[in-house]
């Protein structure tokens, strides 16, 4: 699949602002199954400076100041990505999760530095007792890891209702678990929550899915959004994406923007600002298929 891709964000300010300073995760990661073919970056007003590196978790940054009394600031990425569909793996030949947890644990935890840190709590995820409890009947004695992980995620979509009105970005994870109600964030964060809490790495992945409209009717401009999903680190196989809020494996149609331990990592924009009050925000994303070649 061959997607082209919008992401427009608009800041309305009540106040004029005098210097604004961003940093935006906008830009996709180069995976073996996902290639960047097109991205460009743009602010109006221009940015006065405009700089880009990679964070602790090799995602791409980009660096704005936006200097000058201004009272809307609009950021728009565009990109075009290719994503292949990445190899299967069948749940029941994965190494069983007591495996994985032994790999994650002392000594061992040297071969595979990177995943063990996924392994403890993080600023939006807590590791808790009734979140483990909750996950543990999914993990039986031997039983492989994604098969396990796998029924987590569908028990997890089937007991909780996708409800925008449900929570904001920084709602707890313990709240969303109590009111079983939320959206992808909310559902990735559990799912995260209770990997972690039977001692198995996962982190939160940012990115994009496709909204397809119902059938006779028109995809609506701006009607996409960011989504969010998690990564299993499975051993030898390395990391497995699941996707809690629409029970599924991701495939060619999941478009990878970052990941990190929590969505405080991977957030597409935050900033600070020199003298204004409250503002609005809006977000349009549009995902489109284009043809290849």
């Amino acid at each position: 699949m061959r997607y082209s891709i919008i992401h427009q964000t608009t800041y309305e300010y009540h106040n004029a602002v005098s210097v604004s300073h961003h940093l935006l995760r906008l830009k996709p990661r180069e995976r073996p199954h996902q290639r960047i073919l097109e991205y460009h970056l743009q602010s109006e007003p221009a940015a006065a400076v405009m700089d880009s590196h990679a964070d602790y978790f090799g995602n791409q940054v980009s660096f704005l100041t936006i200097e000058g009394p201004h009272r809307q600031l609009t950021v728009t990425s565009r990109c075009q990505v290719e994503v292949l569909i990445p190899p299967q793996i069948e749940p029941a030949v994965t190494p069983a999760w007591e495996t994985v947890y032994a790999q994650c644990r002392g000594d061992a935890c040297n071969t595979c530095a990177e995943a063990c840190e996924f392994n403890f709590s993080s600023p939006l995820v807590p590791v808790r007792s009734e979140i483990k409890q909750y996950a543990a009947p999914a993990f039986s004695s031997n039983r492989p890891i994604l098969e396990a992980a796998v029924e987590l995620m569908a028990r997890i979509h089937q007991d909780f209702k996708f409800d925008t009105q449900a929570t904001t970005v920084a709602t707890p994870v313990e709240q969303v678990f109590r009111q079983r109600r939320g959206v992808c964030q909310d559902f990735a964060h559990l799912q995260i929550a209770c990997l972690r809490a039977v001692g198995l790495p996962a982190r939160y992945v940012s990115g994009y899915l496709e909204t397809v409209p119902p059938p006779g009717q028109p995809k609506l401009i701006g009607a996409d959004a960011s989504h969010a999903w998690v990564q299993l680190w499975c051993g030898e196989i390395g990391w497995l994406d699941l996707d809690p809020t629409n029970n599924l494996l991701p495939a060619e149609h999941h478009i990878t923007l970052g990941w990190g331990r929590d969505f405080a990592d991977v957030s597409p924009l935050r900033g600070v600002l020199v003298g204004s009050g409250n503002h609005e925000l809006k977000v349009a994303v549009d995902v489109n298929q284009v043809p290849a070649g």
